[in-house]
């Protein structure tokens, strides 16, 4: 059977655009394969706003999300595969979905993320000032 995170995320990713909410997507940025723009990237993740109004040419397919914005004024190129996707939630309420146990989750496990000498947050450790998540059911 197919992962479900695709079908979920531009799922979600049109459920908000329809409330009049700005879709953010977290992403583990130190995964391999990630492109987004480096200096934004606050222990090991980052938060990229993917509303139309923010990106250009957004393509959500069953390998990554990938997009054209610009990062302090610079043209960039991002490239997220979905292994990366940990979230996908609203900037005014935090109304969203977090990844990792819908069905099909196990086989973006295969990936192992990239390890530097960068100390590796715990996986249960919280992010301080992020948006708290909700179940959407």
């Amino acid at each position: 059977m197919n992962p479900s995170r695709p079908y979920l995320l531009r799922g979600l990713y049109e459920w908000l655009l329809d409330n009049d909410a700005t879709p953010y997507l977290l992403v583990e940025a130190e995964l391999p394969g990630v492109m987004v723009p480096e200096q934004f990237v606050e222990d090991g993740r980052i938060v990229l706003n993917i509303a139309p109004g923010a990106v250009q040419a957004l393509n959500i397919d069953d390998q990554a999300v990938s997009f054209n914005a610009r990062f302090g004024g610079v043209p960039m190129d991002v490239y997220i595969p979905l292994a990366a996707v940990a979230a996908i939630y609203s900037r005014e309420d935090g109304q969203g979905m977090g990844f990792g146990m819908e069905p099909g989750a196990e086989l973006y496990e295969q990936e192992e993320p990239v390890q530097d000498e960068v100390q590796q947050p715990e996986p249960d450790a919280r992010p301080q000032g992020r948006p708290s998540l909700k179940v959407v059911k």
